[in-house]
């Protein structure tokens, strides 16, 4: 059986090169997923791309050193599948929302994850929260509505689903971190593409519609590839450098974002997004400070 716990080397700056990295492939993923959406292929298709590439990349990672049944065996299967469920259900929710909203509103309103993440600890791993946290909380909370603004006129009801989608990866965050040093990550990114795949292929079959170009299709088998690399490049960003070291490096992805919605869509961001995106980072950053002390 591999082993599970790995220790941390001293490369901070090599891990917060493949976070930086893991981000950056993330970003592609979503920036194809809304092409790919807005030229009308469904969320259920690209969802399903998404796992079912990951899933056979998979098999072949945790198959490299032979296959055998106890490689894919694990005796925390039900977390594992629900921590899978999560993302997926996640995934769905990100690549429906994407054809009606810009990259950088749906960026924004999923990085209040962690502080999301700090309010469900209170109750779901019953750790401490002082009142810096409660107020970091409360802030991401503002920042939010700043960008949501649900009683104007540019309300869309896909934000509803990007803060179900904030939820599901907050949710999958704490599970992850429960499975961390227990379960393997290559048997963990196995269940992920099982439980995707699985899902989601009827309902691919059912609403498929192949892409137009050859480029379409590239990109189309590209968010499963991208999708896994990125995920790759996370994990292993943590060997190399601490949670806390990393964490400020995934907002990122609202910079990667904006220039893709901008170059790619020509969105640019309303002066409220901009103002509710800095709320939320800061309130993550609060977080984040006071988990170092």
């Amino acid at each position: 059986m591999a082993v599970l716990a790995q220790s941390i080397e001293d490369k901070p700056r090599l891990g917060i090169i493949l976070m930086l990295g893991a981000w950056f492939l993330f970003s592609l993923v979503d920036t194809g997923a809304k092409w790919l959406a807005v030229a009308g292929l469904p969320a259920f298709q690209l969802a399903f791309m998404r796992y079912a590439g990951h899933f056979v990349i998979s098999i072949g990672a945790i198959a490299k050193d032979g296959i055998s049944r106890d490689r894919f065996q694990t005796s925390h299967k039900w977390q594992v599948i629900s921590r899978a469920l999560l993302l997926v259900s996640a995934t769905l929710s990100n690549f429906y929302i994407l054809q009606f909203l810009p990259l950088t509103i749906v960026s924004a309103i999923i990085f209040s994850s962690p502080v999301i993440v700090c309010f469900l600890s209170i109750y779901v791993l019953k750790e401490p929260v002082g009142p810096w946290r409660w107020f970091a909380i409360t802030l991401g909370f503002v920042g939010v509505l700043i960008v949501v603004r649900p009683f104007g006129e540019d309300f869309h009801f896909a934000m509803g689903l990007v803060i179900y989608q904030a939820t599901a990866l907050a949710l999958y965050s704490i599970m992850t971190r429960r499975l961390a040093g227990i379960v393997a990550v290559d048997t963990q990114q196995f269940y992920m593409g099982l439980v995707g795949t699985s899902v989601l292929l009827p309902f691919a079959i059912w609403t498929w519609q192949s892409p137009q170009t050859f480029i379409g299709w590239i990109v189309l088998i590209g968010l499963g590839i991208l999708g896994w690399a990125g995920h790759q490049l996370l994990t292993n960003a943590h060997r190399f450098g601490t949670a806390n070291t990393l964490m400020p490096y995934t907002y990122s992805f609202m910079i990667y974002v904006s220039f893709w919605g901008y170059f790619v869509f020509g969105d640019v961001p309303d002066q409220w997004t901009v103002l509710g995106a800095l709320v939320i980072i800061g309130s993550g950053l609060i977080i984040w400070k006071r988990e170092q002390s």
